[in-house]
């Protein structure tokens, strides 16, 4: 296995093919915002990014949305490597108080469900008067928890993705768009 993201060698080099584009990205999220900035219109919305991989989607998403809005970042994840463990660890909560309002958690990919679905049951008990989730990617076929995700950028198909905020052991998120690694750096 090579080493991803090492010897100075171009990232471009490292993707086997660019499954949605700069461009692409854009224009869904200037939808997405704008669907959201409707459905909740002036109700207070609490937005929480789910670290690291939800940065460059949220930071973008939230300039589609022309009202205003709390800001918040959990860090949660259940995975080492390529791999989901099944075992969430929430490394950083919210500081932002969210009962009684609506709230919209912000992922980078929905795979296995796991991390997601712990969230929102933890969100929910936090008497959250709403919670909804936005995702950039979503991977139904890798799917072992039945979460209701209510926005969604892109379905793909389950190819081990980079760029645009996704990584392979923190390596990768800076691309512009997203593209599907080279088997070579993780298997």
């Amino acid at each position: 296995m090579k080493k991803f993201g090492s010897g100075g060698k171009n990232m471009r080099e490292m993707i086997d093919k660019i499954l949605i584009t700069e461009d692409e990205i854009s224009k869904r999220v200037a939808e997405l915002g704008k669907e959201l900035e409707k459905e909740y219109g002036d109700r207070e919305l609490v937005v929480i990014g789910i670290l690291k991989g939800s940065v460059t989607f949220m930071s973008d998403l939230i300039r589609h949305i022309d009202k205003p809005i709390l800001v918040d970042y959990m860090a949660a994840s259940s995975y080492e490597g390529s791999e989901s463990t099944g075992h969430i660890k929430i490394s950083k909560d919210i500081t932002v108080p969210i009962k009684g309002k609506d709230v919209l958690i912000v992922e980078d990919i929905i795979d296995t469900g796991n991390t997601l679905s712990h969230i929102i049951e933890l969100f929910k008990e936090r008497e959250a008067r709403s919670v909804k989730t936005i995702t950039l990617l979503t991977k139904p076929s890798r799917r072992q928890k039945n979460v209701e995700v209510e926005y969604i950028g892109f379905e793909i198909p389950d190819y081990f993705v980079v760029g645009y905020g996704l990584d392979y052991n923190q390596i990768g998120r800076n691309l512009p768009f997203v593209g599907v690694l080279k088997e070579e750096y993780y298997k």
